[in-house]
């Protein structure tokens, strides 16, 4: 009984149509704002770069969720862990520019990812601290700390702005195809293969089947001989690496550099591209995609009078219509 059900379909006739009378409200037709929502995100090569270029962090941090939901945490801290590495990758890209110091500054930063989730890991393995606060309150470090750095001792030469200096043309990760306006930066090709990378993993190797085991139920894993609190720092340890080579290739990829508001919320974004993926990595990509295109084209719709408060609306609403059928399988299956 995999379909949907009479309840969770009225959910969505009636969640959608709430959105339908908001947008009415203000004077949009629904059908206009949909349209335009397509034109925004997908109607041009400047709308697809855009989109692109918004969905490849979303799918390296939405994997870096996905890998802690298994084992059955919240990493709600892929945003710091994002800003450390970023943060990270940009000072070892400025001091070594080139090939070498790309190749460098993607490892600093996927380590220091890495390190800032490692606290949190070991908290919830040793103390069964709840990592959502640890996460949390790791997030508002990483952001002081970022912001403290780079107005001092990181800010560059010309003290313009509170910014990094833009790291050399040498470090930057090359497009693989290119049709101006349209880029397609390697970033995205690697977030692809970072894919495939985690799912064979998973269910390929005995360390994924452990963490999918201490997701399902820790208690019988346990009994299996799976050493539960070894799993836990591993899983929250390579969900922040992953958020860290997020931000590193963020930095190479698109931004150059690094700034006050680096990130625009997509490691807060990568809970629900984590959550709409199910229990498959391979759903990260059309989970990803679907936020970067809400995002691009929730922008234009402003032209319209909408509010770009909407997109936050129609993520949360598709995400409790998912999360109202997932719950259904589960149910049908006990």
């Amino acid at each position: 009984m995999n379909s949907l059900g009479w309840k969770q379909i009225v959910l969505a006739l009636v969640a959608f149509g709430c959105i339908a009378l908001a947008l009415v409200g203000i004077g949009v037709m629904p059908f206009d704002a949909l349209s335009e929502l397509i034109r925004g995100s997908l109607g041009t090569k400047n709308n697809w770069n855009e989109t692109l270029k918004h969905t490849t962090p979303l799918l390296i941090t939405g994997l870096a969720v996905f890998i802690a939901l298994r084992a059955g945490l919240f990493n709600i801290g892929a945003e710091g862990q994002l800003l450390v590495g970023a943060l990270v990758a940009t000072a070892v890209a400025l001091k070594m520019p080139g090939l070498v110091g790309a190749v460098l500054s993607v490892m600093a930063g996927t380590i220091a990812g890495g390190l800032w989730a490692l606290p949190a890991g070991l908290i919830k393995a040793y103390r069964n601290g709840h990592e959502v606060i640890t996460t949390i309150m790791l997030n508002n470090i990483a952001a002081a700390l970022a912001i403290g750095l780079v107005a001092g001792p990181l800010r560059g030469g010309t003290g313009l702005s509170t910014s990094t200096d833009v790291i050399s043309e040498s470090s930057w990760l090359p497009n693989v195809y290119q049709d101006l306006p349209f880029r397609l930066s390697l970033a995205l090709p690697i977030a692809i293969l970072l894919v495939w990378v985690i799912a064979v993993w998973i269910k390929k190797t005995v360390a994924g089947f452990e963490l999918c085991a201490t997701g399902a139920n820790p208690k019988a894993a346990e009994t299996a001989g799976v050493e539960i609190k070894r799993v836990t720092v591993r899983a929250m340890t390579i969900s922040g690496a992953l958020a860290g080579l997020a931000g590193a290739i963020q930095v190479l990829a698109y931004e150059h550099n690094f700034y006050a508001g680096f990130s625009s919320g997509f490691g807060f974004d990568a809970l629900g591209v984590a959550l709409l993926a199910g229990a498959s990595a391979w759903g990260v990509l059309p989970a990803a995609f679907a936020f970067g295109a809400l995002a691009k084209g929730t922008t234009s719709l402003q032209a319209l009078g909408v509010p770009k408060g909407l997109s936050g609306l129609l993520l949360g609403t598709i995400i409790i219509v998912f999360a109202a059928y997932r719950y259904r399988k589960v149910k049908s299956h006990d």
